[in-house]
């Protein structure tokens, strides 16, 4: 009876199909930390058998600190052999010892699984040097990060400020880049524009002297043709007075000296931080802009015949469709940086206060994220009842197949519901048993088969730990937790997932809840909190 419910609570056929061809055996379950399990295999083959213990350096999360030579012991024609491992844990805990693979004569056989205890070392106080209780020690609160948001302020103010600067040159240069129709109309305009900006006025004697300068060497170059804008003052006297009489130009000595005069002038404020005075900065802007008219009106007129004049027009007609599309493909690219750069503010603003990895998993996708936030439904499964909340509805599965024939006898009714599988990441089980006779449940046994049930499925290297676990409404169970190493026979890898198993024992059933997924996802262990904070069970009635 004891062992048909027992192997009821195993939900695979693999671990107790095995052949017993390996004895095994423990000197004690219960031990101290650091102390040595001796751990013991034994097996009895013929004489041609061959035999290969494994050669591992941990049994689960117990360690192996040492292999004892083979024994053996002959019987007629057999030979019993026996080999023992030494194992050790320095951590406090219930450990199970899992099954491992022994090779005769190449077919593999499984030992037992033992569950044992490491215990704490009991320290006496009384011969201990004792202290005095330390100081609270102030936690740092939340605002902690304040430096986070300042800084996301920042780069936010940094970026809306490059936008702005970037956007007003472009404006600036375009208004500076304006097609007019002669020179003279572009020097006239941005005469009149130095003027409003008042810069002698306000003591920035030499930026207006540049800016003066400037827009008569400008004309120069587009009117007369000479390299104005690179040559010096000397430089640029001598190629005017070359290019007035190869143009037959009418100039004054006067015109001449008078240019030549403000940019001498312009030299010794630019270069010598010469300050001119009010009178003398006000002349010099009047010879500066009478020069650009004499020079103007001494430009010989081309006389263009009608042909010629068309010509010239659908020319100019067709740069100016050009200089258009030029204008709307800068606004197009001006548009698409700013949002570019708004994007990438908005972007940084969350990855400083959120973190890389949630926004990376938002733009990218997380199964696990995506169950946490979405729309979680709360349902109740089995009977005996279990209440319980999760992401998705858990779809009814059947188990019974996997139940060994003589304990499937014992069952009144067995309802199991789950969410994936074991071979995914994430993997979400609700299971329910009625027994056709009331039977006491040992929960710790329970918690052993089950363990044992996950490493037929392949689970290795598995670390358990137990602990009582009680529901709102007081109805007591256990709580079983670790971690294992599950292989992918596929893509030839291992992922190391984290579990945990809660069992009910009540009255005429067994309720068993089963989380699994891949550790280190803090969006799924967010799930399980969750999901075991919300267990609730009714008690049931006859």
């Amino acid at each position: 009876m004891k062992k048909s419910f027992y192997l009821l609570l195993l939900f695979s056929a693999f671990v107790f199909g095995q052949q017993k061809r390996v004895e095994t055996s423990i000197d004690t379950t219960k031990n101290k930390i650091g102390a040595e399990f001796k751990l013991t295999l034994k097996t009895s083959v013929d004489t041609l058998s061959k035999v290969k213990f494994p050669n591992l350096k941990n049994f689960g999360a117990l360690e192996v600190i040492y292999s004892y030579p083979i024994d053996t012991v002959k019987n007629d024609d057999r030979y019993e052999l026996i080999k023992r491992y030494g194992l050790t844990q320095f951590d406090s805990g219930r450990y199970v010892i899992p099954s491992i693979k022994v090779i005769i004569n190449n077919k593999a056989f499984l030992t037992d699984s033992i569950a044992v205890e490491v215990a704490n070392v009991q320290v006496d106080t009384l011969k201990q040097k004792m202290y005095d209780i330390k100081d609270i020690v102030a936690v740092e609160s939340s605002m902690g990060n304040w430096w986070k948001y300042l800084l996301a302020i920042i780069v936010l103010a940094a970026i809306g400020a490059a936008v702005y600067w970037y956007v007003k040159k472009y404006q600036k240069k375009k208004i500076e880049e304006e097609v007019y129709k002669t020179p003279i109309e572009r020097a006239t305009q941005l005469m009149n524009t130095l003027e409003q900006k008042e810069l002698w006025q306000k003591g920035e004697i030499k930026e207006y002297y540049s800016e003066l300068t400037d827009i008569a060497r400008n004309y120069i170059e587009e009117a007369i043709e000479i390299p104005a804008m690179e040559s010096t003052t000397s430089e640029l006297i001598a190629g005017l007075k070359a290019a007035s009489l190869k143009k037959k130009m009418k100039l004054s000595q006067e015109t001449i000296d008078n240019l030549e005069k403000v940019l001498k002038q312009a030299d010794l404020v630019k270069f010598a931080k010469s300050k001119p005075m009010e009178f003398e900065i006000a002349e010099d802007r009047q010879k500066i802009q009478k020069a650009i008219v004499v020079l103007d009106s001494a430009i010989p007129v081309e006389v263009i015949d009608q042909e010629e004049m068309l010509l010239n027009e659908v020319q100019r007609q067709k740069q100016v469709k050009i200089q258009l599309a030029k204008q709307r493909k800068k606004r197009i690219s001006i548009a698409i940086a700013s949002v570019g750069l708004l994007l990438v503010a908005i972007l940084a603003f969350f990855i400083v206060t959120r973190g890389f990895e949630n926004v990376k998993d938002t733009i990218l996708g997380h199964e696990s994220k995506e169950l946490l936030e979405g729309e979680w439904i709360k349902s109740e499964y089995g009977n005996p009842s279990v209440i319980i909340e999760t992401p998705k509805v858990l779809k009814r599965i059947d188990l019974t197949k996997t139940l060994p024939k003589e304990g499937l006898a014992l069952v009144k009714e067995m309802q199991s519901f789950a969410y994936g599988s074991f071979i995914d990441n994430f993997y979400l089980m609700v299971s329910t048993m009625k027994y056709k006779q009331e039977t006491e449940t040992d929960l710790k046994k329970a918690v052993e088969v089950t363990v044992a049930s996950i490493e037929g499925q392949g689970a290795q290297n598995m670390i358990v730990k137990q602990e009582e676990f009680e529901t709102p409404e007081g109805v007591k169970g256990i709580k079983a937790y670790g971690t294992f190493v599950k292989l992918n026979e596929i893509t030839n890898t291992s992922n190391k997932m984290f579990y945990e198993i809660i069992l009910f024992g009540q009255e005429g059933g067994l309720q068993q809840i089963m989380i699994l997924h891949e550790e280190g996802d803090h969006y799924a262990n967010d799930i399980a909190d969750r999901v075991m904070n919300s267990v609730e069970l009714k008690k049931i009635t006859n």
